[in-house]
């Protein structure tokens, strides 16, 4: 789609608000009053998982910080076969609590390792005791890692299947190899298989011609969205469908080419670097990096908006009970750090 530019618009005016947010004190709260800073002092956080009134962000040198409201926050190492390597864009990225968490304590993580001198990424399970989270199998290794471009989101999709984003690894040619991991959108099953009902025969590819999608969200019928790089600018937000060729790097941005898909949104010469995304009142809600921004942009077409843009780099959003949370990304050595980043912020409308 053509791209007219991102037109910045306040989300809500309390003034103009005919049931404003209220302050204790009974006065009307401002749109920048509607933000509260949660917890604070997070080490390069990645991703927001939420269970049983308590909140899990994991973070990129190998450690998950839990936090309960009312009380202390509490940092856990993450104890893996191979180890974590927090280099460039890598480290502990992806992180999924699996359905009946609060019974059996189980999640799953995507993190960078390295093997033979090469830079790679697999997804595992892990398991939470009192002091730790511990690996307890491998889904899926090998996959090409690189300083930058490791993708790694991971979700579970309304047909409980695993999805996972996986970046091209700084090798272009990866993201149109059908027998490579990178470059790619993966779906497989609890069990670390390739899911049943792929696109493609005994192949855990979903979709493929990826740069470094890292945000994965479905709405309410289902329909799954992505957010990826581009090269500096150029931008997307896909809609994805199983086995179609997304285009990298034949096309970029609004270019068309037979036999490849354009996004449904692209930056043009802005650059946001989306990562985390997630539906909200039928809005897409995107945590941008380089954009330094929480975007609203309208799935069916329409100009984006800005939520907020006073917290700096921001790496993934999540919706528990109608309101919105967002982490901070401005320690992971290219955002400037304040005095409490890294942070979670709620923002209640």
């Amino acid at each position: 789609m053509k791209n007219a530019g991102v037109v910045i618009i306040l989300f809500w005016l309390a003034a103009c608000s005919s049931n404003p947010v209220q302050q204790d004190d009974g006065a009307p709260a401002t749109k920048e009053e509607s933000f509260q800073t949660l917890v604070a002092d997070l080490k390069s956080p990645w991703d927001i998982e939420y269970d049983q009134e308590t909140f899990y962000i994991s973070e990129r040198e190998g450690t998950i910080t839990s936090w309960t409201e009312g009380e202390e926050p509490v940092r856990n190492p993450v104890q893996t076969k191979k180890e974590i390597i927090q280099q460039g864009e890598g480290g502990l990225l992806g992180f999924k609590l699996l359905p009946g968490f609060e019974d059996h304590r189980r999640a799953l993580a995507y993190h960078t390792y390295e093997e033979e001198g090469s830079i790679m990424n697999r997804i595992i399970e892990i398991e939470r005791n009192s002091n730790q989270w511990k690996e307890t199998s491998v889904l899926l290794e090998d996959i090409p890692g690189a300083q930058f471009h490791n993708g790694g989101r991971i979700e579970i999709g309304p047909d409980d299947q695993i999805y996972v984003t996986t970046g091209d690894s700084l090798n272009e040619s990866l993201a149109q190899d059908r027998e490579s991991l990178a470059g790619k959108i993966l779906r497989l099953s609890t069990d670390g298989t390739a899911a049943e009902g792929n696109p493609f025969d005994s192949s855990y590819v979903y979709s493929y011609g990826h740069r470094n999608p890292q945000g994965l969200t479905w709405n309410e019928e289902g329909e799954l969205y992505a957010t990826e790089h581009g090269p500096d600018n150029h931008d997307e937000v896909n809609l994805i469908q199983p086995g179609q060729n997304y285009g990298w790097p034949e096309i970029v941005g609004d270019e068309e080419r037979d036999g490849m898909i354009t996004p449904l949104y692209e930056t043009g010469r802005n650059t946001w670097a989306p990562s985390g995304v997630v539906f909200y009142r039928e809005e897409l809600i995107i945590a941008s990096l380089r954009g330094e921004a929480v975007m609203n942009l309208p799935p069916s077409g329409g100009d984006p908006e800005v939520l907020t843009e006073q917290y700096g780099r921001i790496r993934d959003v999540e919706v528990v009970d109608d309101r919105l949370y967002f982490i901070t990304n401005n320690t992971d050595g290219r955002g400037s750090p304040g005095s409490e980043d890294d942070q979670l912020v709620r923002y209640s409308p």
